[in-house]
């Protein structure tokens, strides 16, 4: 959507970003700082089928995404937009909108493992 449209249409603040839109949130630093904290579960997602999230995607209500507490990134990530939440699924930290479930950026943590 041209940002002329995403103005008209009500997707002016960050809360609402249309997708496609979204500024990314994540530096690629940020994806080992939060593989600390989630190294157990995200090894054992390592091989496994596990869902995809993308940008602009809408997570599926069955899935429940784990809020990730303030302390594990405050000083380790920027903070989420306003409006948005960072949480954990299956190796998976994202930002999304916890009300309409839209993720705005997302970290794959265990293809950081496999990476290595």
């Amino acid at each position: 959507m041209p940002p002329g449209q995403a103005k008209k249409y009500g997707y002016d603040d960050q809360r609402r970003m249309p997708p496609g839109q979204a500024k990314k949130i994540f530096r690629d630093q940020d994806r080992d700082r939060f593989y600390a904290h989630y190294r157990r579960d995200a090894d054992r997602w390592r091989g496994h089928r596990r869902p995809v999230f993308v940008p602009g995607q809408v997570i599926e209500r069955t899935y429940y995404v784990q809020p990730v507490p303030r302390t594990y990134w405050v000083g380790v990530a920027p903070p989420p937009p306003p409006g948005y939440q960072y949480g954990y699924y299956e190796g998976y930290v994202v930002a999304y909108d916890p009300t309409t479930r839209v993720v705005a950026d997302v970290l794959d943590l265990v293809s950081a493992v496999s990476g290595r």
